[in-house]
C-alpha cells in the first residue's frame, strides 16, 4: 500500500489530507489517490453508523504522524478504503464520491490545485545512518572498526523537509552543492530496547530520501570533530510515497539517481551492512522508538556528487528512484540568485 500527503485548496484555505494510491488506476487518471479519513466517513455513512465523520477522524486521522499512531487500526482502515470506495463511473449516478458533508474522497495528483507534498511533512525525528561500506571507502578512506560494529548516524532537521517538486534554494554559505541517494524507513510502533529479530515489526514503512548536502560546510564543521549541522540541515527531501513494509522488499529494489536526465548513481538497498533491523534496534537502545521517525540508510556507493567528483549547479534537477516507491524530484537555485 502506498500512502501520500497532499496539500489542496478549499473554501477556507489550503488543506492537507492522507491519502491512499489506488493501485489500480493509472497515476495521471483522475481519482488515483483517495481521500483515507473522508473516505472512511464515507464507508461508515454507507453502513449507517452515526457520527461516521467523527468516528473516522479518530481511527484514520489526516495527518501521518498521528495516522501512524494508531497502528494496524488505522492501516486496515486505509487498505479498506483503497479496495471499497468506487471510482469515478462506478457509483450508481457516475459522479465522484462525497461524504455528508460535501466532502470530495478523490483526487489526482496531476489536477491543478493538488500538491503531492512529503509523505511525512514533519517527521517526530529525523536520523540518517552511514550503512554503505562503499560510500565511506569513496568518501572517507579505510572505515574505522566502530563503524563495522554499530550504525552510526546523525540528526537531522525534521523541520526542513520537502516533496517531490518542491524547490530547494541553496544556503549562500555554501559553494558546493550535492545531492544523495538514500532510501529511509518510517518507525510505525513505540518501542524500547528492542532485539534486531524483532526490529522489523516496528518499520511502518519506506520512502526515497534525497539528504541535500552543503559539502564544503560539511567539511569544515567535520574538521572540528562535530557535526554535521548546518552542511545538511537545509534540506531534506521525501516522498513521493510511503510504502507499507508487507508491500516492499528493502534488500532488492533498484535506486537511481539522474542529473538533468542523466544518470549519476545506482544501486541497491541490499548492499547495506547494517541492515533496517539493525539500526531500528541499536536506535531503540536505550531510547523509545517513536511512530513517525524517520531513519535515512545514507549513501549508497558512487550515489553522491562527491564520490563521482561532479557536483550540482543552480538550476539542476535531481532526480532519485527507487523501485517499487517512486520519483522523487526537486530542482536546486542559489537562494540569493547571484
Amino acid at each position: 500500500m502506498r500512502l501520500a500527503t497532499i496539500e489542496v485548496g478549499t473554501a477556507v484555505g489550503r488543506e492537507r489530507r492522507l491519502c491512499v494510491r489506488d493501485e489500480d488506476r493509472d497515476e495521471d487518471e483522475a481519482g488515483s489517490l483517495i481521500d483515507v479519513t473522508s473516505g472512511h466517513t464515507w464507508l461508515l455513512e454507507r453502513d449507517g453508523e452515526p457520527a461516521a465523520r467523527d468516528r473516522a477522524t479518530a481511527v484514520t486521522p489526516p495527518e501521518m504522524n498521528a495516522f501512524l499512531q494508531r497502528g494496524e487500526r488505522a492501516l486496515d482502515a486505509a487498505r479498506d478504503v483503497r479496495d471499497r470506495v468506487p471510482a469515478p463511473g462506478d457509483t450508481d449516478r457516475g459522479e465522484h464520491v462525497r461524504t455528508a458533508d460535501g466532502a470530495r474522497v478523490r483526487f489526482s495528483p496531476a489536477e491543478d490545485g493538488v500538491r503531492l507534498l512529503a509523505p511525512l511533512p514533519r517527521p517526530n525525528t529525523l536520523r540518517d545512518f552511514m550503512a554503505y561500506e562503499e560510500h565511506v571507502r569513496n568518501t572517507l578512506g579505510e572505515p574505522p572498526e566502530v563503524w563495522f560494529d554499530i550504525p552510526v548516524c546523525y540528526k537531522g532537521n525534521p523541520d526542513t523537509v520537502v516533496g517531490p517538486g518542491a524547490t530547494v534554494e541553496w544556503p549562500d554559505y555554501s559553494d558546493l552543492w550535492d545531492y544523495e541517494l538514500e532510501l529511509a524507513a518510517v518507525v510505525g510502533r513505540r518501542g524500547t530496547d528492542l532485539d534486531p529479530a524483532e526490529a522489523d515489526d516496528y518499520i511502518a514503512g519506506y520512502t526515497v530520501f534525497n539528504d541535500f548536502s552543503a559539502r564544503d560546510t560539511q567539511g569544515e564543521e567535520m574538521d572540528a570533530n562535530l557535526g554535521p549541522a548546518k552542511g545538511k540541515d537545509f534540506a531534506n527531501a521525501l516522498g513521493p510515497y510511503l510504502v507499507t513494509a508487507d508491500a516492499f522488499d528493502p534488500t532488492e529494489a533498484t535506486m537511481t539517481a539522474e542529473v538533468d536526465g542523466e544518470t549519476w548513481s545506482e544501486g541497491t538497498p541490499g548492499e547495506m551492512h547494517h541492515s533496517f533491523a539493525d539500526i531500528v534496534a541499536h536506535v531503540s537502545d536505550g531510547e523509545p522508538l517513536r511512530p513517525g521517525d524517520v531513519l535515512g540508510s545514507g549513501t549508497v556507493g558512487e550515489g553522491c556528487g562527491l564520490e563521482l567528483g561532479q557536483f550540482l549547479e543552480d538550476g539542476s534537477t535531481v532526480a532519485l528512484e527507487v523501485e517499487g516507491i517512486g520519483r522523487l524530484e526537486n530542482t536546486v537555485v542559489d537562494a540569493d540568485g547571484g
